[in-house]
């Protein structure tokens, strides 16, 4: 216990430069504060003494704006930066040095039984206003950017962005639009090709038209305008 006390106050200070000191973290730090309370009330969660896990979980909720269900598991050196908001649900699983920030949910999406909510690698940092939202798993070493809406499985070493989330790097190197490592369709940036592909034919019809020499009809069009303004022969 005592250990695992410990590297959670060392999580604080690998992570966030405005920690000062061992006494104002465990004081101050509400994202603490709720991992201490979580740990607590998981004990009774495996218990099976659901509602007192239930109402540790509600008092902590109150008191630092983290709701983590006592369902969940976490790992060690578990870091909630700024966590007003967070939602960790049930069945969820969080791995070893993972960075939390505000407003991130790691929800369900639906009312399915059994595991419902995601798997989160080791060393993943999920970033402000992040839905993590279904049962899969985010791999080790990636990153959620802000605001991304995951729903799909998440490759190691990757990077997130988006809505719906789609990898942009993976082992530290780019992916391309047509790279589809995850089967994430993307209907933005395909909407975007479809519309730039329309705009170089017109651009090209264009510059044929500019090129064309004046007059360079089919060279019929005086004769036919002559013939329809002249007067019927008689026989």
């Amino acid at each position: 216990m005592w250990s695992t006390i410990r590297s959670d106050i060392e999580a604080v200070f690998e992570n966030d430069p405005a920690a000062r000191s061992r006494f104002e973290v465990i004081f101050t730090y509400s994202g603490l504060h709720a991992i201490w309370a979580h740990r607590i009330a998981h004990v009774f969660y495996r218990r099976r003494w659901f509602t007192i896990a239930r109402i540790i979980s509600q008092i902590s909720r109150f008191m630092t704006g983290i709701e983590i269900h006592p369902g969940a598991k976490i790992g060690r050196k578990l870091f909630i930066d700024h966590g007003m908001g967070v939602v960790i649900g049930e069945t969820c699983e969080i791995g070893d040095e993972v960075v939390i920030y505000q407003g991130v949910t790691l929800g369900g999406t639906g009312k399915e039984k059994g595991k419902r909510h995601p798997t989160i690698g080791n060393r993943v940092v999920i970033a402000s206003g992040a839905k993590v939202l279904g049962s899969f798993k985010v791999g080790d070493n990636s990153n959620i950017g802000a605001n991304s809406v995951v729903l799909r499985p998440v490759p190691p070493d990757s990077t997130v962005v988006g809505i719906p989330g789609r990898v942009v790097k993976r082992n530290g190197e780019r992916v391309g639009d047509r790279l589809d490592h995850t089967n994430l369709p993307d209907p933005l940036v395909e909407t975007f090709r479809f519309m730039q592909k329309e705009i170089n034919e017109l651009k090209a019809e264009i510059q044929r038209l500019k090129e064309r020499p004046e007059g360079s009809g089919s060279g019929r069009e005086p004769q036919e305008r002559e013939k329809v303004g002249a007067a019927p022969q008689d026989s």
